[in-house]
Parts: C-alpha cells; sequence; structure tokens
C-alpha cells in the first residue's frame, strides 16, 4: 500500500512540474551572432524557442536581434544535423529581429514562427519550402520586402495578415493554395498577381489591403481569372467576384458578388453592379468608408446581410427592381445616405437593415413590404418622413422605428389610414397623411 502511494505521490510531483511542449535539445550560435535552440528528429532539427511559456516563448533567455541567417545545418556533440524547419512560435515577439534569411534546407515554416516580430523589415524564404504555415509572419507591420521561395505550395490561413508595411509581394508557380485571410490588412500592398497555379483562395484572402489598385489573375489558370482586365479575383466555373480593390470594373458575365469580397477596401469611390449580378453576399462592402455612390443592377434579388455596413460615406444608393429582401445589417451605419427607395419587389426588411443611419432623412417603401425587421430603421434620427405604399400595413418587429420623432409625417395610401393607426408599431406615428402625388 504505502508503495502504491509514494508511486501516485511520484506522478503528482512530475504533473505539478512545468511542462515544456517545445523543449530544445541544444542551442548553438550561428554565423550573425545569435544563439539558436534546436529539437532534434533523427538526422534533422527544427529551430525552436528556449522558454516554457508558448505566450512570452524567450522570457529569461536573450531574444535573437537584428539580421538573421538561419544555418542549413548545426553541429552537436559531433553529429552535424540538416535544419528543416522552423517550430512554432520559434522567433514570436523577438521584436529586435530586422532582417531573417531562411536557407535552403528549410522545407517548412510553423504556425506564429515569427509572429509579431515588428521590427522585420525584409525576409527571404528559401527554394526548398514547401509550406508557410498558419499567421507565420502575422502582424510583422514593418516588414516591406518578401521573397517566397519557388517551391512553395501553400501559404497558410493568416500567414502575413497584418503586415502593414509590405509593399511588394511575387507569389510563386509553385503556389496551389492561399489561405483564409493570408494577406488581411496588408495595406500598403498595391498590386497582387495570381498564378496559374493556384487552385484555391480563402476567405477575406487580401480584404483590408486599401492600398490595392492591381489584381491580375495569369492567364492559364483554371478556377480562377480577371476577366477583360477587370482587376478583381472571379471563381471562374460560378462566375463569381471573390476579392476586388479600389480600381474594381464589375464585368457583366458576373452573377455574383461573393461574401466580404470587398470588405475593408477603404479606397472604393463608387460601385456599378451590373444586371447580370443577381445576388450580392454577406459582408461584400463591409467597411468601405469612401464608397459615396452604389447602383444595383436590375437583376438582383438579394442583398446579404452586412452587405454595406458602415459605409459611412454612401450618400446614394439605387436598389435595382428585382431586390426581393433585404438582409440583417445591410445598409447599417451609413451615416452618410439621405434618403432611401425601396422598391415594390422587396417583401421583407431585415433586422436592423439601416439601423444608425443618421443622416437618412426620408425612406419610402414599396407597396410589396410585408415585414419590416427589429430595429431595421432604429435610431434613424434625422428622418423627417416615411412613406409607405402598401394598403395593408407592413408587420413591424421590436423597435422597429426606435429614437425616430413619432410626429413626422407618414404618408400611406388614403384608404390604409385606418388600418396603419390601428396596426401594433405603426399606430405609435401621429402624423398620418395621403400622398401629395402618387410617385410610384
Amino acid at each position: 500500500m504505502k508503495h502504491r502511494l509514494s508511486l501516485f505521490a511520484a506522478l503528482l510531483l512530475t504533473l505539478a512540474l512545468p511542462q515544456s511542449v517545445f523543449a530544445y535539445d541544444f542551442s548553438a550560435v550561428c554565423s550573425t551572432g545569435q544563439t539558436l535552440y534546436y529539437e532534434i528528429s533523427g538526422s534533422s532539427v527544427t529551430v525552436t524557442y528556449p522558454g516554457y511559456d508558448k505566450n512570452n516563448p524567450y522570457q529569461g533567455y536573450t531574444e535573437p536581434t537584428g539580421s538573421l541567417e538561419i544555418p542549413s545545418s548545426v553541429t552537436y556533440k559531433g553529429t552535424t544535423y540538416s535544419v528543416t524547419s522552423i517550430g512554432e512560435r520559434a522567433f514570436s515577439n523577438c521584436i529586435g529581429l530586422t532582417s531573417v534569411t531562411i536557407p535552403n534546407s528549410v522545407t517548412s515554416i510553423y504556425k506564429n514562427a515569427f509572429a509579431s516580430c515588428s521590427g522585420l523589415t525584409s525576409l527571404t524564404i528559401g527554394d526548398s519550402v514547401t509550406s508557410i504555415g498558419e499567421m507565420a509572419f502575422d502582424d510583422c507591420s514593418s516588414l516591406t520586402s518578401v521573397t517566397i521561395g519557388g517551391s512553395v505550395t501553400s501559404i497558410g490561413n493568416g500567414a502575413f495578415r497584418g503586415c502593414r508595411g509590405l509593399t511588394s509581394l511575387t507569389i510563386p508557380n509553385s503556389v496551389t493554395s492561399i489561405g483564409d485571410w493570408a494577406f488581411f490588412e496588408c495595406s500598403s500592398l498595391t498590386s497582387v498577381t495570381i498564378p496559374n497555379s493556384v487552385t484555391s483562395i480563402g476567405n477575406i484572402a487580401f480584404a483590408g489591403c486599401n492600398g490595392l489598385t492591381s489584381i491580375i489573375v495569369e492567364s492559364g489558370n483554371t478556377v480562377y481569372d480577371s476577366r477583360g482586365k477587370c482587376n478583381a479575383i472571379i471563381e471562374t466555373s460560378t462566375n463569381t467576384l471573390i476579392a476586388g480593390c479600389m480600381n474594381t470594373v464589375i464585368p457583366n458575365s458576373v452573377t455574383s458578388i461573393g461574401n466580404e469580397a470587398f470588405v475593408g477596401c477603404s479606397g472604393l469611390t463608387s460601385v456599378t453592379i451590373p444586371n447580370s449580378v443577381t445576388s450580392i453576399g454577406k459582408f461584400a462592402f463591409e467597411d468601405c468608408s469612401s464608397l459615396t455612390s452604389v447602383t444595383i443592377g436590375s437583376s438582383v434579388t438579394s442583398i446579404g446581410d452586412n452587405a454595406f455596413y458602415k459605409c459611412s460615406g454612401l450618400t446614394s444608393v439605387t436598389i435595382g427592381g428585382s431586390v426581393t429582401s433585404i438582409g440583417y445589417l445591410a445598409f447599417a451605419g451609413c451615416s452618410g445616405l439621405t434618403s432611401v427607395t425601396i422598391p415594390n419587389s422587396v417583401t421583407s426588411i431585415g433586422f436592423a437593415a439601416f439601423y444608425k443611419c443618421s443622416g437618412l432623412t426620408s425612406v419610402t417603401i414599396g407597396g410589396s413590404v410585408s415585414s419590416i425587421g427589429e430595429r431595421a430603421f432604429s435610431n434613424c434620427s434625422s428622418l423627417t418622413k416615411i412613406t409607405s405604399w402598401n394598403e395593408v400595413p407592413p408587420l413591424l418587429r421590436k423597435d422597429c422605428f426606435d429614437g425616430i420623432d413619432m410626429n413626422i409625417p407618414v404618408y400611406v395610401p388614403c384608404n390604409a389610414i385606418s388600418a396603419y393607426q390601428a396596426e401594433s408599431g405603426w399606430d405609435e406615428f401621429t402624423n398620418y397623411q395621403c400622398p401629395p402625388v402618387d410617385i410610384r
């Protein structure tokens, strides 16, 4: 019994001790003077970090600084090992690093390997690297130049996210996949060329790249194209525009604007959505703060949730006559919008669709609208008149017109005034009038 208790106590003591998932086997000084830490795996090694806390990997150790050349091999106790990978968080938060050269021996760069190296300005990735891991260079905000080796096949999710200083980028023909938000908020990037080898591009891969003026897909790509020099990435088989920039001209052959296609594109000033387009995806133009006018073609049937959310500069929107639904928060926060006419084709207006459109002075609601979502026009504090053409009062959800002066004129068909006055929600308005002119 005592023996069992002793074993149990020893186990508890072992579990209580700090455990290192990324324990290093040895360290060595490289040719550029920094001490690097290695983990042995057979005949090769992975560059790792020394500490126990992955969120503070160099606590108690000296961080590498300056220009770093990672060696292609390292000798330990008489054995020479090939350096084949840069481990997870190996140099994370090493803010004193200014440049890094990764040798041709390295084949993989793992997750967060150089994340938040805010002083890093230039990077050369060797020709043997095949994969750049998730968030490998996330928030390297001073990085201006990247040379990606010709063997890289995949660029991971968020690999270069927040590299706001990056001005130029060459994606080699070896790359087949670009992950979600791979270059998100690389705001100084001015041009992108997608090689014909790329067959997969993730969500919002280039969103928030406010400086982008040119997007080109090389001819011969079987999955994507930038037809007619449109400055956009189009998924060929579905005719869906998945990524655009400030100079995008949407071709007449495009049938849908993909989710988040222009999200955060602050340089975009006007958009004409052609008649070929039938749907506008979720978050498609969210936070395009310089967008002043939008014309939505006559074939669009749905405007997705958050489609124009926080387009604060938007002053004019023309909604085509085939739109049947306006999604949640579709135009919320469009504080510059002064008037909106919802056509007769629309049957439903989603939750908070025009919430906090503080500059909105007049709203015209088409005769087919049967329901208006919760808080749809809430906090549209400048509204001076509402016109509704439906003879049957649309169903109003909770707080639909919250924060609006209930004494403003509400124009409805003359024969429907009593119905509006009796309907829940509409009964809060006090100034019903017949329309001075039927402008339908």
